[in-house]
C-alpha cells in the first residue's frame, strides 16, 4: 500500500472512517527528523497492508495539526475506530512506531 497524503477535505473518510488502523505521520519538508523517520513510515506502508498509513504536512493543514495537539515534529498518531489511540513524538525507529499499533 502506498502512503495517503491527507488534507481537512479527505481526513474524514481516510482517518476516522477508515476500517482499518491509521498510522498518521504529522511532518513537515523542513524538519530533520521527520525526513529521518519519512523512509520508515513509507516502509511500514509497504510491508503492513493491514495498516492505512498517512502522511499531514502540518505546514500545508495547520488546523488538522491543531485540532490533534501537535505542537512538535514528527508525531506518530495511532487512530482506530475513528479515534486517536496512541501516539509518540520524534523520530523512532520502525519497531518502536510498530508497538504503538499494540
Amino acid at each position: 500500500m502506498s502512503v495517503i497524503n491527507i488534507n481537512k477535505e479527505n481526513f474524514q473518510q481516510e482517518v476516522l472512517q477508515s476500517d482499518r488502523p491509521v498510522l498518521v505521520d504529522f511532518w513537515a519538508p523542513w524538519c530533520g527528523p521527520c525526513r529521518m523517520v519519512g523512509p520508515v513510515v513509507d516502509q511500514i506502508a509497504e510491508e503492513h497492508p493491514e495498516i492505512k498509513v498517512c502522511k499531514i504536512n502540518v505546514d500545508e493543514e495547520p488546523e488538522l495539526a491543531a485540532d490533534y495537539g501537535v505542537m512538535s515534529i514528527p508525531a506518530l498518531y495511532v487512530f482506530k475506530n475513528g479515534e486517536a489511540v496512541n501516539h509518540a513524538l520524534g523520530a523512532k525507529p520502525k519497531h518502536q512506531i510498530l508497538a504503538l499499533f499494540d
